[in-house]
């Protein structure tokens, strides 16, 4: 990471799109718990299911109720093609968990030896 050329911000990001990343499902990194260097169990982290409960969807739904169709702008200019990795390691000795994001890509394998015919290959949204 220390001497970087300069390059523009959209050119490398196109060749990093294409290439496959293949992480194993351990890793011996720094716990903030532990305060020591431990095997962590590695997953891919995954959005939780949006609560109803929450200040933001309760005014939303209060004001979509009712006559007047959509209240809110709706976003159709996407522009990206494929969303940030995170991982989320687990400590094996206290459980304690961290995520930690990496790059752009659009196959993503956790784990797997092969190249071909895997089936825990991620990003199929955009295939």
């Amino acid at each position: 990471f220390g001497s970087r050329t300069s390059n523009t911000s959209q050119g490398t990001t196109s060749d990093q799109a294409k290439i496959m990343v293949n992480i194993p499902k351990t890793r011996n990194t720094y716990c903030r718990k532990c305060k020591k260097h431990t095997p962590h169990k590695v997953s891919q982290y995954k959005t939780g299911k949006a609560s109803l409960s929450a200040q933001g969807k309760r005014r939303y739904d209060k004001k979509q109720a009712g006559f007047g169709g959509q209240t809110k702008p709706v976003f159709h200019k996407k522009a990206k093609t494929t969303k940030k990795i995170v991982l989320k390691f687990e400590c094996s000795k206290c459980k304690a968990k961290r995520m930690k994001p990496i790059k752009r890509t659009k196959h993503f394998e956790l784990g797997t030896d092969s190249k071909k015919g895997s089936k825990n290959e991620y990003g199929g949204k955009y295939r």
